[in-house]
């Protein structure tokens, strides 16, 4: 089931959003500016910083997961975990991170070029962040919830990159993962019209060879197949009267 949120609970997941949005900034710019730093380092700083704005990291212990903050390394699509991976010029760094506040949970990801990378490589991210907020765009009163999906589809492939199928985004407010799931594919026009007070953690993984994945030895790092680079971006939105609402922007 679909659940609408009032203002009063939209309130509180703004709050949320906003210390997400903050911490992956502050992430984002110490990547750039810190070389060598480790994943681990990463994720000790994002936790560090979701405390000291009061709220509770929303990843730690969620099914097991060992950390706060989700790093996954070039053919790394999600889930990966931090550890003593040193950040090396060329690598891109998908930063995935969730904060649970008053109750309710913000949930955002960003992928971060290391150094120096290819024109390629910077390609794929301006892709899949434009899929994003492509896909975003679809997300208002009386489209239907694949027409999301088939817009993050069609910008990332007819940019001649895929997207991944077997992850998906979804629903988020007082649980982290709610209804309804969202692919990052499909045909236009289907599936449950799209509601004031709906939502969504939208969240495209675009790859830059095909779209199959696996999962590690570890049971949670989820890589391409083919050990080709793969991007991730995410936000999460409420859905607005005109024009859906991204929460997970710094105001």
């Amino acid at each position: 089931m679909i659940t609408l949120k009032s203002e009063r609970e939209l309130n509180y997941m703004r709050e949320a959003g906003q210390i997400v949005a903050e911490v992956l900034e502050e992430l984002r710019k110490i990547i750039i500016n810190t070389p060598g730093i480790t994943t681990k380092e990463l994720d000790s700083l994002a936790e560090s910083l979701i405390l000291k704005r009061g709220a509770k990291p929303a990843f730690k212990r969620y099914r097991g997961f060992p950390s706060s903050l989700c790093t996954s390394v070039n053919e790394q699509v999600v889930h990966g975990i931090p550890g003593p991976y040193k950040l090396q010029s060329g690598d891109i760094i998908s930063l995935d991170l969730g904060v649970k506040l008053n109750g309710y949970y913000g949930d955002a990801a960003i992928t971060v070029g290391v150094g120096k990378i290819s024109n390629e490589v910077n390609r794929l991210l301006q892709v899949t962040e434009e899929a994003l907020c492509k896909g975003i765009k679809q997300a208002k009163v009386k489209n239907r919830l694949s027409d999301i999906s088939h817009a993050i589809q069609s910008h990332a492939e007819k940019s001649g990159f895929s997207v991944v199928r077997d992850l998906v985004g979804h629903g988020v407010g007082r649980a982290l993962h709610e209804d309804p799931s969202i692919p990052n594919f499909g045909k236009p026009h289907l599936g449950p019209k799209l509601k004031r007070g709906m939502t969504f953690a939208i969240e495209p993984m675009v790859n830059m060879g095909k779209f199959e994945v696996k999962t590690a030895k570890d049971n949670w790092t989820v890589v391409t197949k083919d050990g080709r680079l793969s991007a991730h971006f995410e936000h999460t939105i409420a859905i607005r009267e005109n024009k859906p609402e991204i929460l997970t922007l710094i105001k």
